[in-house]
Formats: structure tokens, C-alpha cells, sequence
């Protein structure tokens, strides 16, 4: 291609920022025109650490994934606290929220999700389908609802804020949702001193990943750290008072069950939904997200992109293409999205210097890994678990489900096989045994035929040190950047001697953060090999 390719980036999350990171070689080498619209008026960070950020266990530094300075040194041009309010397809612009109308020739679309706001009585809600768009575009295209005070979402910084001052004065917080990102503010609100309340309508938490068996130990587990937990009830309204400075505040949740539930900050954990309005407006396919190929590529139009959690991917057939629903949905997790973004810059900056097709096949993700982070409580799922031991399924004749439970010492374990073959599994409370069959579920390993060995690696006597195959030099530490244990220890032998120092070198621990524990024991060992002290987070 002779002439430079105009790409406009919309969204500077964790996900564009690594897109950003991966294409710079070509932006430095004058390929590439690069404009990155940052909706915040801060440098990209990690929204997954944002519990962690909101009770005061992190600081900003610590959260920063984004190298806003070196990408402007490289020639990109990044503007902070500037959204996007439209698209033209057909004269290839965006309008953004200055004025300032900007060309492109592919415009690539990281908008990430916004929190869901239940339907709660006394609680504002919008309606963002097209008709909606239409009439509200400039109250509702790059905005989130407004909330009452005394009531937050944490998506971002200011919600954190909100949350850490009621940690820091210990009020009663309520949290209302039971999914992983809404346990861990509790689990982590209630450890800093907080009163913590959680309230959910499923029969135990995270029903969207555990089985009832496991949901009970993580219950059990709750409310030994001093959180109540109320299940089975749907919340209906709020109620409010008027502060002492006369302003009208959260002050009670009310359920459809009859219950009144006082707290001095509502924290509503209800999920999230991609921010769509800008593809919706554009006329681009939408459905729970924004419509992609595997190749990133909008269903109808082929100079726009999507990547992270706005994206959904799916195979376009003639079948699909009539239906209103699709099937899938975005991941919601950011080690997909930074495999996304770093494919996708790979293939523009191909593209833009036109070299020969050499990138590889876009990624294609199995299940995710889901990790519930909190002190003193390891929640590990992934895949399909609803089998039970006691099913006799014709369709599944080689599918073979084992079961441990440990109640009273908030112990579980869960294992499901298909001729042998881990598909999916839960474990609760037991950290070791789940890195080995996270390690076997990514390989697509098989379980010993006696299941309960792999109980051995949480038992007293087991010696990690021991265990060869765990430190092998090709097995992956960090799912969500593909660090081994090679590469992180080829970085502690450079002098990267901690957990932080490693992950600034190599991103490993620095997406979902769930590593972290692995990634200290893979130094530690490293340490001892050389006959120096072990080393600590």
C-alpha cells in the first residue's frame, strides 16, 4: 500500500491499549496513521482491578496499562476525555464530542460494556435500541445512566472513589448481584472493615459458573468472613432519605419478598452489556454486541472493526444471517481481548506495509477460565458442569462426573470428562488442585483414572517443589498473556525478582490478576535453585 492506512481506535481501555502497544512498530515507521479516542481523561487502565482499586488493596500506578507518552512519541496522536458521538460509513468520518470530524480508512471499535442497571423503583433506567438512539443520541451515546446518590455501579474510577470512602468510614454496603466481579468488592469491602450485605435472586452465588454443590461451599465461605448473604430474592425498589446537607440519598433496598434492607451505599453487581450505540446508530449488525468474523470484521461493513467486549464473534452463514438472535455473546474477560487486539494489529500492520499474509489464523477461544480473586477464597470454573455423577445420559455415554466435598472446611471439587478428557470443572477452596486441572483443561489433558490423586496437591504432604511437570519450562503460568514458567524465569535471571517486576516484563499477573500466586512460586523456586533467599510477592 503506497499511501499511509488512517486508523481511528475508539475506546482506550485495557483492550485498546494493547492494540495501541501492538501496532506502534508500524505508527513508528510511518505505515500507519493512529488516533486513539479515550473517552476518560486518564491513561488506558485495568478495569478488572477496580474492586481491588475501591478498597483501597491497589493504587492507580499499579493499575496503568497504557504508554500514552510512547505512543505519541511514536507518532500516534491520543486524545484523552474525547468520545466518539457518530459514524459515517459512507464518507468514512467520526464525529467526536469537540466537533472535530476525523477520517479513516479502518475504524476499529473498543468500547468495552457498561454496567447493567436493574429495574429497581425509584431508579432511572434508559433504553438504548435504535428507536431510543434516535431520538437521545447526545444523552445517551457515550454515557452511562445517572444514579442517585448513595448508589454505584464500579466500572470505572469515580465508582471506585464512591465505594472506597464507604469502606474508609466503614458503612454498610450492599451489594446487589452475586457474579465474581461483585463478590470480590464484598469479600474485599468486608475484609477492610466494611459492613457488607449481598443480595442476589439465584439459589447460590455465581450460579452462571458453579453447580449447587460448589455455590453452597462459596456461600458457607461468605458468610464465615462476616457477609450476609440473602439468596432467593429479587430486589423491587428503592427507598431514599435526605442527609444531613439536605440532599436525598440511598437509604433502603426493598425486595419482592417483603424484605427492607438499610445500607448507606447500594453497589449494583448486575452484569454488564457491550456499549453498542455507536454501531447501532451507524447501521453496523448488532446483537448482544457488536457483529464480527472470526476475523474481527464487522458483518456490514468491511473497514470497521471490533475487538474486546463490545465483539461478538460469529461465523456468518446464510442461515444466520436472517435471524434477529445470534448465537454467543462477548467474553466479558480481558485475556480474550488482548489476544483479539494483539491479532488484529498484527493484520492492519501487515496490511498497511504490505507484506505477504503471514499472520496467523485469528484466535479462536474455548471456554473461559473464571477465577473468583479474594483473601483466603480460591473459586476456580470453567466449562460445562451441570452434569451430575448419578446421570445415566445416552447422548454422553463416556462423559464421567467425580464429586468431593469437604463442607465443613469450605472444600470442593468437581470434575467432568468426556472419554477421559477434563471438559469442564469447579473447585473451591482448594487452589493447588485447580492450577493442575486448569493446566490439564488448556491441554486438553486426561485425568488419571483415579480422580483422587489430584486431590494430593492440597494435602499437607504435598511438596510443589516436587512436582516437575508444574514447573516445566512450557507450562502456562498466565492464561490471560500466555506467560510459561520459561519465560518468567528467563526474567527473574535479568533481575526481575518479584511479582511486579515480572509482570512489568512480561505482563504475566497484570490481566484478571489470578496468576499472581503461581507466578511467586515459580520465583521462589527459582531463588532457591541459586541458593538465595525466597523471594515474596
Amino acid at each position: 500500500m503506497s499511501s499511509t492506512l488512517k486508523i481511528v481506535l475508539v475506546g482506550y481501555g485495557p483492550v485498546g491499549a494493547r492494540f495501541v502497544e501492538e501496532l506502534l512498530p508500524a505508527v513508528r515507521a510511518g505505515a500507519i496513521s493512529l488516533t486513539v479516542l479515550a473517552g476518560e481523561d486518564i491513561e488506558a487502565y485495568n478495569r478488572v482491578l477496580v474492586a481491588e482499586y475501591a478498597v483501597g488493596n491497589t493504587d492507580l500506578d499499579a493499575m496503568l496499562v497504557g504508554d500514552r507518552h510512547a505512543a505519541e512519541q511514536a507518532g500516534a496522536r491520543v486524545l484523552l476525555g474525547v468520545a466518539a458521538t457518530a459514524i459515517d460509513r459512507d464518507t468514512r468520518t467520526v464525529t467526536l464530542s469537540t466537533g472535530e470530524e476525523l477520517e479513516y480508512d479502518r475504524l476499529v471499535l473498543a468500547t468495552g460494556s457498561r454496567a447493567n442497571v436493574p429495574t429497581l423503583e425509584g431508579v432511572e433506567r434508559h433504553r438504548r435500541d435504535l428507536s431510543s438512539l434516535e431520538k437521545y443520541a447526545a444523552q445517551l451515546v457515550a454515557r452511562d445512566d445517572a444514579l442517585p446518590d448513595g448508589i454505584t455501579a464500579l466500572r470505572d474510577l469515580a465508582d471506585a472513589e464512591r465505594v472506597l470512602q464507604a469502606v474508609r468510614e466503614r458503612r454498610r454496603i450492599i451489594v446487589l448481584g452475586a457474579g465474581v466481579l461483585g463478590l470480590e468488592l464484598a469479600l474485599a469491602a468486608a475484609h477492610a472493615g466494611a459492613q457488607v450485605c449481598v443480595v442476589h435472586h439465584g439459589p447460590h452465588p455465581m450460579p452462571r459458573n458453579l453447580d449447587r454443590g460448589g455455590g453452597q461451599v462459596l456461600r458457607a465461605a461468605l458468610r464465615r468472613t462476616g457477609i450476609t448473604v440473602i439468596a432467593h430474592s429479587r430486589a423491587e425498589a428503592v427507598a431514599f432519605r435526605t442527609d444531613d446537607e439536605g440532599r436525598r440519598r440511598f437509604d433502603m433496598l426493598v425486595t419482592a419478598d417483603g424484605k427492607q434492607l438499610r445500607g448507606d451505599l447500594l453497589v449494583l453487581s448486575c452484569g454488564v452489556s457491550p456499549r453498542n450505540e455507536l454501531a447501532t446508530l451507524a447501521g453496523l449488525r448488532t446483537a448482544v454486541g457488536i457483529v464480527v468474523h472470526p476475523s474481527l470484521q464487522s458483518w456490514s461493513d468491511p473497514n470497521v472493526y471490533a475487538i474486546g467486549d463490545c465483539a461478538q464473534v460469529v461465523e456468518r452463514t446464510d442461515e444466520l444471517v436472517g435471524q434477529r438472535v445470534l448465537p454467543g455473546a462477548p467474553s466479558g474477560l480481558i485475556g480474550p481481548g488482548w489476544r483479539q487486539a494483539a491479532w488484529l494489529a498484527e493484520s492492519l500492520a501487515a496490511e498497511a506495509t504490505a507484506r505477504a499474509a503471514s499472520t496467523p489464523a485469528p484466535p479462536v477461544e474455548r471456554d473461559s477460565i473464571v477465577m473468583l480473586k479474594a483473601e483466603h477464597i480460591d473459586v476456580v470454573a470453567v466449562g460445562e458442569i451441570s452434569a451430575d455423577p448419578w446421570d445415566d445420559d445416552a447422548l454422553h455415554p463416556k462423559r464421567r462426573v467425580s464429586q468431593w466435598a469437604d463442607p465443613e472446611h469450605l472444600r470442593y471439587v468437581k470434575m467432568v470428562t468426556e472419554d477421559g478428557v477434563l471438559t469442564g470443572f469447579v473447585s473451591v477452596g482448594m487452589p493447588r488442585t485447580a492450577a493442575e486441572l486448569t493446566l490439564l483443561f488448556e491441554r486438553r489433558g486426561e485425568l488419571p483414572a483415579d480422580r483422587s490423586l489430584l486431590l494430593r496437591f492440597d494435602g499437607p504432604d504435598y511438596d510443589p517443589a516436587a512436582d516437575a511437570d508444574a514447573f516445566a519450562p512450557a507450562t502456562t503460568v498466565c492464561w490471560c498473556n500466555g506467560v510459561t514458567v520459561g519465560r518468567i524465569e528467563e526474567s527473574a535471571a535479568c533481575g526481575n525478582t518479584t511479582v511486579e517486576c515480572v509482570g512489568r516484563d512480561t505482563r504475566a499477573g497484570t490481566g484478571c490478576g489470578g496468576c499472581k500466586g503461581r507466578i511467586a512460586e515459580v520465583l521462589a523456586r527459582a531463588a532457591e535453585a541459586d541458593g538465595t533467599p525466597s523471594l515474596t510477592p
